[in-house]
């Protein structure tokens, strides 16, 4: 059984906040080339970094609640789902158990009763 002592709450959030900023990270990984080609334009030019230091954080905090939306509106799962309908091991585990392969083939069998 899981302990539930303030140790693991503590860890378990810090995961969590961990999977939602790497996820929106893994999402927007393009948007960092921005900030840093913008980092050395100013260093360049101005050599000031108080905005383009105001623009890192500012896509920290975006990174984040891109994870986070993308975790609560469960669109983790359907990844995760179309993951698994590619997956060499899922195909065979599907195919052994009569699992449908899409889940188009899912829905259909509910609403159809079948």
């Amino acid at each position: 059984m899981i302990s539930e002592t303030n140790a693991f709450k503590a860890k378990y959030y810090f995961c969590l906040w961990k999977a939602y900023f790497e996820k929106g990270y893994g999402l927007t990984a393009l948007v960092k080339y921005f900030v840093l080609l913008y980092g050395m334009q100013e260093v360049l030019i101005s050599r000031d970094l108080t905005f383009t230091l105001v623009l890192g954080v500012i896509y920290v905090i975006f990174c984040f609640l891109i994870g986070f939306l993308w975790y609560k509106f469960n669109i983790i799962r359907a990844e995760a789902e179309v993951n698994n309908q590619f997956n060499y091991f899922q195909q065979q585990v599907r195919a052994k158990f009569g699992i449908p392969k899409t889940l188009n083939s899912r829905m259909t069998n509910k609403r159809y009763g079948k």
